[in-house]
């Protein structure tokens, strides 16, 4: 298994696509493991995609894609705008306040991350933000969607650990709105101190307030529509892909009317690209997976973990430790992909839960997207803004350091992940 992890590394280090990388490196174990028949690369690659669950990763993928679309996001810059005008750094705290608005429509960090560098970066720069704290903003505030339902890495998470995505989704909620919270602490303290000027001299009043949120209704509620559709089995996990989608069309076609023939079937092609590409990554990963459970690698870990320690937090430590160096060089969801069958059992036998586990997991992973040196967020922004990498992550410590604190929350107060689902799902 060493070989094969150090021809993957190798293959990215030298530019292959992620999912050819994972491809040629599971196919190189089978062929260094003589007991194994070839016979069952074919049959690996084919089984994650047979996967009831997983099928709500394309069906989300799409949803979102529609929904950007339909008006939903215009509608939710102008009520984050109404929110947020009265607030130093204006611009980057609607970024902030997009971001976890956004969560529950569009599920993927890198997209929202360059959906708002396109649209809020040029007036960043008419306003004289720097390229590079523009930057910043945009790519990190894109880590909410970690956690704010649908997550695709929640569900990911859910699928391959077996552990309830509607708990998962409902533990969710609570991190989200406090990295909401940090983030805007950090926008804050960063444009005081370059005056960055509101563009409001007042609080907007209560009729602005309720004229933006009637505007963007049908977005804030689509997660709670979801969570409630899970809790009382009106649809399963893979279901409510299904139910996202019809529900964009509804509101893009009926209640928006701005969902033409012509969007539809460019939002079609578009999602067609992005699926194509997250699902050859998944079954490219079925490959490399079997050889892990294959060589025992989860319980010959588990054992060594144990050794050194069983206490819960040095445990979350050094896990959360491996997640951030995993997250620089390997794709967000390949780490859950291939490190979730492998640490869930070692949590699980620590007492640890796995839903408060996936929920710090999947918010470390994904800060991989603005790390260096295979941050695919990164460098996505800072093409987009017209600034170096190198710029972008020496304005990004102030939220490198609130994702942290938001995750020391998690691990030190595990009821602010739990609470919700055990009121909603039990106990």
């Amino acid at each position: 298994m060493l070989l094969s992890l150090v021809i993957f590394l190798a293959l990215l280090f030298l530019g292959m696509p992620v999912a050819f990388a994972i491809a040629l490196a599971g196919v190189a174990y089978f062929l260094n493991t003589p007991d194994l028949p070839m016979s069952i690369t074919v049959q690996r690659f084919l089984v994650p995609s047979q996967s009831f669950t997983l099928l709500a990763i394309p069906l989300f993928i799409f949803a979102g894609n529609l929904m950007n679309e339909t008006g939903i996001t215009k509608r939710l810059i102008r009520l984050s705008d109404t929110l947020t005008g009265h607030m130093y750094g204006n611009l980057a705290q609607v970024s902030v306040v997009l971001s976890t608005m956004m969560g529950g429509v569009s599920g993927s960090a890198v997209a929202d991350a360059a959906m708002q560098a396109r649209i809020l970066g040029p007036e960043m720069m008419k306003k004289g933000y720097a390229r590079g704290f523009g930057a910043a903003v945009n790519g990190w505030t894109g880590l909410v969607v970690a956690t704010i339902p649908p997550s695709m890495g929640l569900i990911i998470y859910g699928s391959v650990g077996e552990v309830s995505i509607g708990r998962l989704f409902a533990g969710g909620i609570v991190p989200g709105v406090l990295m909401m919270v940090a983030f805007m602490i950090a926008v804050s303290y960063v444009s005081r101190k370059r005056q960055y000027m509101p563009v409001r001299d007042r609080y907007p009043t209560f009729r602005e307030v309720l004229v933006a949120f009637r505007d963007g209704i049908w977005a804030l509620i689509f997660p709670v529509i979801l969570i409630v559709g899970i809790r009382y089995g009106l649809f399963t996990p893979s279901e409510s892909g299904a139910f996202a989608v019809v529900y964009a069309i509804f509101v893009g076609a009926v209640i928006y009317r701005e969902l033409t023939w012509k969007k539809f079937m460019e939002t079609v092609h578009k999602s067609a690209m992005d699926i194509g590409a997250i699902m050859l990554i998944i079954s490219a990963s079925g490959i490399f997976g079997y050889g892990i459970v294959y060589d025992r690698v989860p319980q010959n870990l588990s054992a060594f973990i144990t050794e050194l320690t069983m206490h819960p937090y040095f445990l979350l430590l050094i896990i959360i430790i491996s997640l951030i160096i995993a997250g620089m060089f390997v794709e967000t969801t390949v780490v859950a992909l291939l490190l979730t069958p492998i640490f869930v059992p070692v949590i699980t036998n620590a007492g640890i839960d796995p839903v408060h586990f996936g929920l710090i997991m999947m918010t470390v992973t994904t800060m991989g997207v603005m790390t260096p040196p295979l941050g695919v967020s990164l460098y996505t922004v800072s093409s987009i803004m017209g600034c170096s990498p190198q710029e972008t992550v020496k304005e990004s410590l102030p939220f490198f350091i609130a994702v942290l604190a938001v995750v020391a929350v998690m691990v030190f107060f595990p009821d602010v992940v739990l609470f919700l689902p055990n009121k909603i799902f039990g106990a």
